[in-house]
């Protein structure tokens, strides 16, 4: 989700958002013609905050704000050299303030939050001239401010909080639907701002990330890229992992399965000299990149430029997506993995990976293709009837460990003393339920309901499309008659799901974190046994 300074380059930007979120086309007119979004200040500081509203008219394609009322206005034509753009901010006091706001249905774009200073916007001929503090001499260098990003159509809200960038605001996004569920992401650990900055500036080399302004105030962790072209980075850091990892797959092939709910797509690659070529299963060629830079990698573009098409687009992001984990050349599959795979290099992208570690759930948009394999800080809701963005604490109190649950009871394999898991707090229709580390949270708590289990967010444990076969996956869905959703924990602790009469099953007696789940054949085997905890 790259985000770019020049508005025409804005207007490709959110384009490209819209791809890397896989948007669906407007299906029917959902929610509000102007949804409710208020803006809630918990930072603890002092400072007057700023608000802008920019993006683009989906239906007309032209570049301009949104006012706190929801009413979309162009912006002015500008000039050459850019000239200064109208005063457009909505102002919110410091901390304790709350600020509603309305957008639009069909309209994408950001939501500004700037402390202490408006932000010096500037037009061209084109359109709008972003603030980009990682320029030295940029007019927003020395301004303490961050953004989201938002999408609002007729196919429901997407809205994620973005750290491709920068890491510099804390703050946490949330949505509520019309079934009045809240889906909300973004959140910091407990001091979690100072745990990323100090983390980066214990990584050896990586000290040059953090933009400290004169009077001491920590303004924002750079992404690397962004600080590489800075000069404040070293502009070639992984180099030899990325030589190391194409080189593998002289020897070896490296198999991209790009679409989660498409297995049977897949593509081998390679490694011949410099290129990596990769064919389809009746070995046919369809795309090939040349090694790429260091630069490459951060941007995820060049070398690893990622066209809209179904084929060499979806190789790409999986490249890039893995060189940023350095997991290329260690897993022959990828997409592949959990997040406990990933950052394992000593060479590797430190930012990113502490950005994900300090965050309640784990997830966050450490670069452009986060959202493979489901890591990235994004709520949707196709039919939403609000949402938020809450300025937490940038110290401590600005958020907590994850959750502990004080309702319900955990699931716990004899297999392996693990408890059933919702995967970071992904309390989503389809997500797959796996086996973790039992820490009592709110991922790992169930109650009985009428003969179903759900989660601490009212959602149901449930047989994937109703099936009775061995190996139907055993997930998570909105909680309705179905018998796909109820299930029997019997006294010789088995977990019976009555329609297929089969067991709750770990996938492949599989004892390590991150099995899944599935349904099978009762054997009466240690993959098959449960307790409540």
């Amino acid at each position: 989700m790259r985000i770019l300074r020049a508005a025409t380059a804005l207007l490709a930007a959110l384009a490209a958002s819209l791809s890397l979120t896989s948007l669906p086309g407007p299906a029917r007119a959902v929610g509000p013609d102007r949804l409710p979004f208020s803006i809630v200040n918990q930072s603890q500081r002092g400072e007057e905050v700023f608000l802008y509203v920019v993006g683009v008219d989906l239906a007309s394609g032209r570049l301009g704000y949104v006012r706190q009322d929801g009413t979309f206005s162009p912006w002015p034509a500008g000039s050459n050299p850019p000239s200064p753009a109208p005063d457009v901010s909505i102002r919110m006091g410091g901390t304790g303030s709350s600020t509603p706001l309305h957008v639009p249905r069909g309209f994408s774009g950001r939501v500004y939050m700037s402390f202490g200073e408006r932000l010096p916007f500037r037009l061209t001929p084109d359109g709008l001239v972003q603030p980009a503090p990682w320029a030295p001499g940029d007019p927003s260098e020395n301004i303490l401010f961050d953004w989201s990003e938002f999408t609002y159509n007729d196919a429901g809200l997407w809205l994620n909080s973005s750290q491709v960038d920068m890491f510099a605001v804390p703050h946490a996004i949330s949505v509520t639907g019309a079934d009045g569920a809240t889906r909300t992401t973004g959140r910091l650990v407990d001091d979690g701002r100072n745990k990323v900055i100090a983390g980066i500036r214990n990584q050896p080399g990586w000290s040059g990330l953090v933009r400290t302004r004169a009077d001491g105030t920590v303004l924002r962790v750079l992404a690397p890229g962004k600080a590489a072209d800075a000069g404040y980075f070293d502009r070639a850091y992984l180099d030899p992992y990325i030589a190391q990892a194409w080189n593998a797959y002289t020897t070896k092939t490296l198999t991209v399965v790009p679409f989660g709910d498409r297995p049977d797509v897949r593509y081998y690659g390679r490694t011949t000299g410099a290129t990596m070529t990769f064919a389809n299963g009746a070995g046919q060629q369809v795309a090939s990149f040349q090694r790429p830079t260091t630069g490459d990698v951060w941007g995820c573009d060049g070398a690893l430029h990622a066209p809209n098409d179904q084929v060499v687009g979806p190789i790409a992001r999986t490249l890039c997506a893995a060189l940023h984990r350095s997991t290329l050349g260690r897993l022959d599959t990828q997409p592949s993995g959990t997040a406990a795979d990933f950052y394992q290099g000593a060479i590797t992208n430190h930012y990113s990976r502490l950005v994900h570690q300090n965050m309640v759930d784990g997830r966050a948009y450490g670069f452009a293709f986060d959202d493979v394999q489901a890591q990235e800080s994004l709520v949707h809701s196709g039919d939403p009837r609000s949402a938020a963005i809450t300025l937490t604490p940038f110290g401590p109190g600005g958020g907590t460990t994850p959750p502990t649950g004080s309702t319900g009871s955990t699931l716990v394999s004899q297999l392996n003393g693990r408890c059933i898991d919702v995967p970071n707090w992904r309390f989503e229709d389809g997500q797959r339920l796996v086996m973790w580390d039992c820490a009592g949270g709110t991922n790992q708590r169930w109650e009985r309901v009428g003969g179903t289990l759900r989660s601490q967010n009212g959602m149901c444990m449930d047989v994937a499309g109703g099936s009775v076969a061995d190996g139907a996956p055993i997930q998570l869905a909105r909680c309705s008659t179905n018998p796909a959703q109820q299930f029997v924990l019997s006294a010789a602790g088995d977990l019976v799901n009555p329609q297929a009469n089969k067991c709750v099953d770990i996938v492949d007696r599989n004892a390590a974190n991150g099995a899944q789940l599935q349904l099978w054949t009762c054997a009466g085997t240690p993959n098959q046994k449960w307790r409540l905890g």
